[in-house]
């Protein structure tokens, strides 16, 4: 049975209603997707940044501010520290980015007095709703870690398995991706992805099934892999997870899948953070931006169990 976007959203509406902090919000899109978000009972927000210019979007969208609650901040750096303490102090479940840009926004979840960090690495993970695909594809890292290490790659699946639990996958597979399925010393990730399926077959990484290296067909077409004889894999075109080697493949599969794929639904956060990062391009479409916050909504339901 297919599992999408649609059930994250159902799983969403079953818990109580998260609240979202949003940095700089005087951002036309944003605030139609906060508006969304909260129409369908997936979160409500606190919006903080220029009140005034907040009010002027709003009146243009026709959005009846009425119980949200308003923090002015005219100041995008200011706003953005303030927006992150909440979700830091617990008074919010979630942090989005608004119109402050990324460099700014990054720095407050960073931020040493009332960042997000929690110890570990950060890292990104896009989850697609693909047409022909009967569940989910968490892509990671494609916009954040660039040129991830053995160690690095650790943590990230470490970041993405709680991910994969809160939408419903219990002990995911993860593919670390290559060019090919055999270990070739010539070519250092299929080497690094021999060592993380010994890793995880050793218990160093737990709470998922690894498996590579792995071609990209191998790991999402099960017709491709009874083609190719991989039947003696622990992965056979079912892979949920899609390790990439670094940001440019990452980012090339993600870019080529949203702009080719019709139907295609997509959301992303960032992970290894106190609470879930919702970091939007302003390129995103309306409908990313509200998979985003019930993705964000779903992972702050699963990190509120202490798992």
């Amino acid at each position: 049975m297919k599992q999408g976007f649609d059930d994250v959203i159902t799983k969403v509406k079953n818990y109580s209603m998260k609240k979202i902090a949003v940095a700089a919000a005087q951002d036309s899109a944003v605030l139609e997707a906060v508006r969304e978000a909260k129409a369908q009972g997936i979160a409500d927000a606190v919006l903080v940044g220029d009140e005034a210019k907040i009010r002027e979007i709003a009146a243009g969208l026709d959005m009846d501010l009425t119980g949200y609650r308003i923090i002015d901040e005219p100041d995008l750096v200011q706003a953005s520290l303030k927006a992150v303490k909440l979700a830091r102090d617990g008074e919010v479940d979630m942090y989005m980015k608004g119109l402050v840009d990324s460099k700014n926004f990054l720095k407050s979840v960073l931020d040493k007095e009332v960042g997000l960090r929690t110890g570990g690495p950060l890292s990104h993970v896009c989850v697609f709703d693909i047409p022909g695909i009967d569940r989910l594809l968490f892509l990671t890292d494609v916009a954040f870690m660039t040129y991830p290490t053995l160690e690095d790659k650790v943590n990230i699946i470490k970041n993405t398995v709680p991910v994969c639990r809160a939408c419903g996958i219990e002990n995911p597979k993860v593919a670390p991706l290559a060019a090919v399925e055999v270990v070739n010393p010539k070519m250092p990730v299929t080497v690094e992805a021999a060592e993380l399926t010994k890793m995880c077959e050793e218990g160093q990484i737990t709470g998922c099934i690894v498996d590579g290296p792995l071609s990209l067909d191998l790991a999402i077409d099960p017709e491709a892999a009874k083609h190719k004889g991989a039947t003696d894999r622990k992965i056979q075109g079912d892979a949920d997870i899609l390790l990439f080697p670094d940001i440019h493949a990452g980012n090339l599969v993600y870019k080529c899948l949203v702009h080719t794929v019709p139907g295609i639904k997509n959301g992303c956060i960032l992970t290894g953070t106190k609470v879930p990062v919702i970091l939007t391009s302003r390129s995103d479409t309306f409908e990313t931006k509200v998979n985003s916050i019930a993705l964000a909504a779903v992972v702050a339901e699963e990190l509120s169990k202490g798992v």
